[in-house]
């Protein structure tokens, strides 16, 4: 236990009293539980209560110190947060690691981990005999906010997880597609959910359905720049609400702030009350969703739950999730200010579109099917890891 005591840096055990006696699956690669970053973080906080309400053990693992004071937090969960190094191009290897480590010297019934730059860990707990369900998420190697050297870093994750995993998750079947052309390895295909809610009010003193919404980080795939491009354009027919950072700074983060001093722009940064996002989303009059590496993205599920009128990037993931109730656009300022203009200028078009936003989130991409998938795929792991052993 001298491992796990040197590796931890915080450790919030579970209420003894109320914790599950079941199966124990350890779950890698996010920053926390209860966490607010990302997609993956969005997943947890969905998946913890889930799975323990079925009688699992839950340890998660995080990088930084969550509020767990927060009352989203599930106290029946065993909280730990691992050493690493908090840097851009070396955090997610790190406190993959230190995590993978800990997790393999415990020896839960099975681990979850995000992200194929983790696969480099999977050996470690391969060699513990802990079965693993690896969501990939996107073409990470593709994302230009990484350099040479850490797309290839992805690309020789990706290889080890194609090799080690148990079980692969991919978010798309585009995504899968693109994995069994590249890695001869198929896998399940979970998408993530949005959250269904009641209306809720007209945020930050806007007009219902008279707004246009980005909601994003502030990287190059994201069709961030060329957005800001257009606003300008914008801004002379309607206000501009603009939600996300770099995160890091950087250039994206400046431009924003210089164009938030235009009249009816407003930059919130980053946004972690979800009640405030739903909000903006539900009431825009079109929200840009410019992501283009990846596959199901959970802002753009949650966008289509709350009804939002979407102008998406013309790309094969967003239209594997919007099909036929989105507007499909060119990544070019021109062609973004020309599609968001046309759709603020016909509320018939806004109301089918939100409408059938709402129907298709309900249908194919509800939180009570992605978490009962995920069960599913972690149960199957360790029984098949059980039938496996001599």
């Amino acid at each position: 236990m001298l491992k796990k005591t040197l590796l931890r840096r915080q450790h919030i055990p579970a209420n003894p009293e109320r914790s599950p006696q079941g199966r124990r699956v350890a779950i890698t690669g996010t920053r926390g539980y209860p966490s607010y970053y990302g997609g993956f973080e969005t997943l947890v906080r969905r998946l913890v209560p889930y799975l323990l309400d079925r009688g699992w053990q839950v340890t998660v693992y995080g990088r930084e110190r969550v509020a767990h004071e927060d009352p989203s937090r599930d106290e029946r969960a065993e909280l730990i947060e691992t050493a690493g190094l908090d840097w851009k191009s070396l955090s997610t290897l790190s406190f993959g690691m230190t995590s993978a480590i800990d997790a393999a010297v415990d020896r839960s019934d099975v681990a979850l981990v995000m992200n194929v730059a983790n696969g480099f860990w999977l050996p470690l707990l391969d060699r513990r005999q802990v079965p693993t369900v690896v969501n990939v998420d996107g073409i990470e190697w593709e994302r230009a906010k990484w350099g040479p050297v850490a797309q290839r870093v992805f690309r020789a994750g990706a290889r080890v997880t194609a090799n080690h995993a148990t079980t692969l998750v991919y978010d798309a079947q585009a995504i899968r597609q693109r994995w069994m052309d590249r890695y001869g390895r198929d896998g399940i295909v979970i998408p993530y959910g949005g959250e269904v809610h009641s209306a809720l009010p007209v945020p930050l003193g806007l007009t219902s359905r008279a707004y246009v919404l980005l909601v994003a980080r502030f990287v190059p795939e994201n069709t961030v720049r060329e957005f800001f491009d257009a606003v300008p354009k914008l801004a002379e027919v309607a206000p501009v609400v603009i939600v996300g950072s770099g995160g890091y700074g950087g250039e994206l983060d400046a431009r924003a702030e210089e164009l938030a001093r235009i009249r009816g722009v407003q930059w919130l940064g980053h946004v972690s009350d979800d009640r405030l996002l739903f909000s903006l989303w539900e009431h825009c009059g079109a929200y840009f969703h410019g992501h283009s590496v990846g596959g199901t993205n959970p802002a753009l599920v949650q966008a289509m739950a709350c009804g939002a009128p979407v102008v998406a990037r013309d790309t094969v993931y967003n239209r594997e999730v919007l099909g036929e109730v989105g507007v499909f656009t060119q990544p070019s300022a021109e062609a973004i200010a020309d599609e968001v203009l046309s759709l603020l200028a016909s509320p018939g078009r806004q109301d089918r579109l939100a409408r059938l936003a709402r129907e298709r989130a309900q249908a194919r991409y509800n939180w009570d099917d992605v978490c009962s998938a995920y069960e599913s795929a972690l149960a199957d792991a360790v029984d098949r890891r059980r039938g496996s052993e001599p």
